[in-house]
């Protein structure tokens, strides 16, 4: 039996209103519905996708808690010009513990006010990452895009590209993925209704096990990473 049965308008609006009031006053007033409407829900989310994720990597963090899975709410803003308080969104990952996560492959779905999200990618690919990536795509090329299938319909491949291309009279379908600074492949939706539904478990185990193949490439170019001289 599952734990999830979807979120809910209320949650909805108490992301809404943080953006709105945003104070430590306004929070701690309406930290129940916090709790309830948005954490306990993320929590079930976890815990229902975690065995169809282990599927994929049995090295996955699957705990239902902030800073593990989840998004923390507060938002740290010593190193920020954005002195909010809060998000007004929240998110949860499926990765393996890293101290360099930004640069890790790693599952997510997020909720806003007006949207949700989903898909796989890197928050942040640094050079190296995206080096041994562009390496594996020179030198493998109909491999990557036979891995490069499964990110059909509902995702789309997103992330800043170089104004330039980086090799000349490329593979088109190579080189749109090859010029990213770093990416993700996600689908976005505002049918805010789908939320409120426990069908949303079902809706991201299908779209993460799609994903698969191409987890499992980007897993090789970690392995690349901790033995660059293999």
């Amino acid at each position: 039996m599952t734990k999830f049965k979807g979120f809910s308008q209320q949650g909805l609006t108490f992301l809404q209103e943080v953006r709105i009031h945003n104070s430590k006053e306004w929070f701690d007033e309406n930290r129940h519905i916090y709790d309830e409407q948005i954490l306990t829900p993320f929590r079930c989310l976890v815990d229902d996708l975690s065995q169809s994720m282990l599927m994929i990597d049995e090295e996955f963090e699957i705990r239902p808690a902030i800073g593990k899975t989840l998004s923390r709410i507060h938002r740290d803003t010593r190193f920020s010009h954005d002195k909010s308080r809060y998000r007004s969104r929240m998110w949860l990952t499926f990765k393996r513990h890293s101290k360099d996560w930004k640069e890790s492959p790693a599952y997510f779905f997020e909720i806003a006010p007006d949207f949700y999200r989903y898909g796989l990618g890197y928050y942040n690919a640094g050079k190296q990452t995206m080096d041994l990536l562009r390496l594996l795509m020179r030198t493998e090329p109909k491999e990557f895009l036979a891995v490069a299938k499964c990110c059909k319909s509902p995702f789309e491949l997103d992330g800043e590209s170089y104004k330039r291309p980086l090799v000349k009279e490329q593979d088109a379908k190579i080189a749109n993925w090859y010029n990213r600074k770093s990416f993700a492949v996600m689908t976005t939706s505002q049918e805010m209704e789908k939320l409120f539904s426990e069908n949303l478990l079902t809706e991201l185990e299908q779209g993460f096990k799609q994903l698969a193949p191409l987890y499992h490439y980007l897993m090789r170019v970690e392995v690349m990473k901790r033995n660059p001289d293999e």
